[in-house]
């Protein structure tokens, strides 16, 4: 059975003290995801990931928001994966549709950086989906197969069971609209067929969350579905209170 999982990304908010006081509150939420076999984390901005790292209780899973592809060498304002697992960052999110927009990231590219990131033990959390138009033009399915395909070419059977997936239709992140149940239930498991056909039963190895404004009130009705295996969760992971109640509602 694939162990859910719950990530709170940050985006550009908190600074390292903030980040670390929400780590330091996190203790009684990391005893509570264990007992219900759950997996919780946060991603900070990298300034921040240090101070979260130094401060996270035992069980609190520490992301980055992003990495290059390169271990080393003259790329001004980067940060590699050794770097990450140096600090003791374990995951690193991938091929957000934030980083897709606005700085050109493309699914070729974040194969790369999986690679890379696997190298050093690292959990890529590799980001897909597609926009209003394409959604509305009933062609999400085609979209979304051929970035997995691009991210997910070339691996192992092996190397692919330790990616996690996070489906985020672009068109529900940040925009207070999100995919009804039925349609990330329907897109995630076209995701899990798609890698059945490159790695046969492995497929059932990789977890593949959701996210696009997913907020307590909601997040039920996602785990409900049998193939979403957590959430990707941005503006609603930024307070204690209301992560909590983001596991709160993967517990019942």
């Amino acid at each position: 059975m694939r162990k859910k999982l719950l990530i709170g990304n940050w985006k550009m908010n908190k600074l390292p003290n903030d980040g670390a006081k929400f780590a330091k509150e996190c203790s009684a939420l990391t005893l509570l995801a264990k007992e219900h076999d759950i997996e919780i984390g946060v991603a900070p901005t990298f300034i921040a990931l240090t101070a979260v790292v130094s401060n996270a209780p035992e069980g609190l899973i520490v992301s980055s928001q992003n990495v290059n592809e390169h271990d080393h060498g003259a790329y001004t304002g980067e940060v590699s994966a050794s770097m990450l697992r140096e600090i003791g960052v374990t995951h690193a999110i991938i091929g957000h549709s934030e980083r897709r927009e606005y700085e050109g990231e493309t699914s070729l590219r974040c194969h790369e950086k999986i690679v890379a990131l696997l190298k050093e033990g690292l959990v890529p959390v590799y980001c897909c989906g597609e926009s209003l138009a394409t959604f509305e033009a009933g062609e999400t399915s085609s979209f979304v197969a051929k970035q997995i395909r691009e991210a997910f070419t070339g691996l192992t059977a092996s190397e692919a069971s330790k990616v996690v997936i996070a489906y985020e239709p672009i068109w529900a992140i940040g925009t207070g609209k999100s995919a009804s149940a039925e349609i990330a239930e329907t897109t995630i498991k076209g995701i899990r067929d798609v890698l059945r056909s490159m790695f046969g039963e492995t497929a059932e190895e990789i977890r593949i969350l959701y996210g696009g404004s997913v907020k307590p009130n909601n997040i039920r009705a996602y785990m409900a579905c049998p193939d979403v295996d957590g959430a990707l969760v941005g503006g609603a992971s930024l307070e204690i209170d209301s992560y909590k109640a983001l596991l709160e509602g993967m517990i019942a």
